[in-house]
């Protein structure tokens, strides 16, 4: 049976971290519950906890009190490998810095993570998203041998390729020309459009911003403004 609550829900999320100088508050108190299907632009200046947020949100940093539950599942208090478990197929993850594996091609970096995930049909999915993607005659080719819009494409496709139903993306253009980062917008836009995958993107640019349904602004760990268009 489908989930009928939101892809995201945070309720009251605080995130302390140490430092030299003593703990440091990063996130104070966020409340947020995002529908599926939406897309979400997280905004603000540096530091205001734009990337802090996607990470809790994604289970890759454990909030230091308040709930977290994505895709109908509370994973507040898990561990590290429960939540990598729990993100397997469900959640996709896109970042700024591509990290693909370089010594793998595109096909492998997208393949292997569903291969060893146990997906039968891993290699033929690897390929359609590629395909996809743009990259279908790009499959053999090492990440070296890549433009960095290329690179992010395979990143992109890696994170799709699950068929996760909610894709986080930090920063996703934030490497790119102006060009290639138009077009990683426009299939980012265009997957979510043609699967109902929920959005959450961390972006400085108001123009990608612009395009999300919902428009989340951050400031010293708050948010100080939701809009949906």
């Amino acid at each position: 049976m489908q989930n009928p609550g939101p892809a995201i829900s945070l309720s009251e999320v605080h995130l302390e971290l140490a430092s030299a100088a003593g703990p440091v508050n990063i996130l104070n108190g966020i409340s947020l519950a995002v529908p599926k299907g939406q897309t979400v632009a997280l905004i603000g200046p540096s530091g205001s906890g734009k990337s802090s947020l996607l990470m809790v949100a994604a289970g890759l940093e454990r909030p230091t009190s308040g709930r977290v539950q994505v895709a109908g599942t509370d994973i507040t208090g898990m561990g590290e490998d429960a939540a990598a478990r729990f993100r397997r197929g469900r959640v996709g993850i896109v970042f700024q810095a591509f990290h693909l594996i370089p010594t793998m091609t595109a096909l492998e970096n997208v393949a292997v993570p569903m291969e060893l995930s146990g997906d039968k049909d891993a290699w033929e999915r690897a390929r359609e998203e590629l395909t996809g993607v743009g990259l279908g005659e790009r499959t053999h080719h090492y990440p070296g041998q890549l433009s960095g819009g290329e690179q992010q494409r395979v990143a992109l496709a890696r994170a799709m390729a699950p068929r996760p139903e909610v894709l986080f993306a930090d920063e996703p253009t934030g490497n790119l020309d102006s060009a290639n980062g138009s077009a990683i917008a426009d299939l980012l836009f265009g997957l979510n459009a043609e699967r109902g995958a929920t959005l959450f993107l961390v972006t400085h640019e108001e123009s990608l911003a612009k395009r999300c349904q919902r428009v989340v602004r951050l400031a010293g760990g708050r948010i100080v403004d939701d809009t949906q268009a």
